[in-house]
């Protein structure tokens, strides 16, 4: 096994770690307490938790690299770092949601070269490993999995094509919408029973845009979706994830074409 296959092999297991946590605090929903960030987005005890068991297992088997995490911060130095979400979607998780999402990615000489999604309540996890592709396959089982691909065919153009904003609409901000509408008028909104950029990686939607977030939220879903053929930026252009709205794409010439209907670059 290669650096690069064991650094995937761990980005897996510490998603797994988390993913096991998380589903204990899932189970018992009625009795978390719940807090607000000065961003005003939720928090509870499931996410310092979750981190911290991602933490112990990339930090047992890497001690010299970094780590960031939502929660937690940035700890360590150095020119490896790895990103993590603990619960992506927590306000989904809170509610009884199943779509939340463990995230984990490593990032390298300021290139991600490895990204997890476990998606623990519905049994599920996606990985890429740069230049290695992206798979799926349900949790524990290892015979399941397979590769991923965007969907091949479809106009190069925004018109008609399905489209996946997350978070789901009840959240997306009256400002967000303003700034999605040339999209939303043309492209067809799609229901996202799993998050709506790994859809983009399996072939079931054409784009996604996620409306906000920060280098967490894009670090492992961004490889995932290159790693199947599809592209990734921010809104503004930007290739790198970080903080911001983002958009994922089947294919290179309908990105072009949705930034350059958003405005962007």
């Amino acid at each position: 096994m290669t650096l690069a296959d064991s650094d995937v092999a761990l980005a897996r297991d510490a998603a797994l770690a988390g993913a096991e946590v998380g589903l204990r605090y899932f189970a018992a929903l009625a009795q978390l307490p719940r807090e607000v960030k000065a961003d005003g987005s939720v928090v509870t005890e499931a996410d310092r938790a979750v981190e911290t068991a991602v933490r112990d297992v990339l930090a047992a088997a890497r001690p010299a690299d970094a780590i960031l995490g939502e929660e937690g911060g940035l700890t360590g130095a150095g020119g490896r770092r790895w990103i993590v979400d603990p619960i992506d979607g927590t306000a989904m998780f809170v509610a009884g949601d199943d779509r939340w999402l463990v995230l984990v990615a490593l990032e390298e000489d300021g290139e991600i070269v490895a990204g997890v999604a476990a998606v623990p309540a519905q049994g599920t996890i996606w990985w890429a490993g740069r230049g290695a592709g992206a798979y799926r396959s349900r949790i524990g089982d290892a015979t399941s999995t397979r590769r991923l691909h965007v969907d091949p065919g479809g106009s190069d153009t925004p018109d008609g094509a399905s489209l996946g904003v997350v978070p789901d609409d009840g959240q997306v901000f009256p400002a967000e919408w303003t700034m999605l509408a040339p999209l939303t008028a043309t492209a067809r909104k799609a229901p996202w029973p799993t998050h709506a950029a790994l859809l983009v990686a399996e072939g079931r939607l054409d784009l996604a845009v996620q409306t906000r977030g920060q280098v967490w939220d894009f670090a492992a879903t961004s490889l995932i979706v290159r790693e199947a053929g599809g592209r990734y930026s921010g809104l503004d252009g930007r290739t790198s994830p970080g903080a911001g709205p983002s958009l994922f794409s089947r294919s290179a010439l309908l990105h072009t074409a949705t930034l350059k209907l958003l405005g962007g670059s």
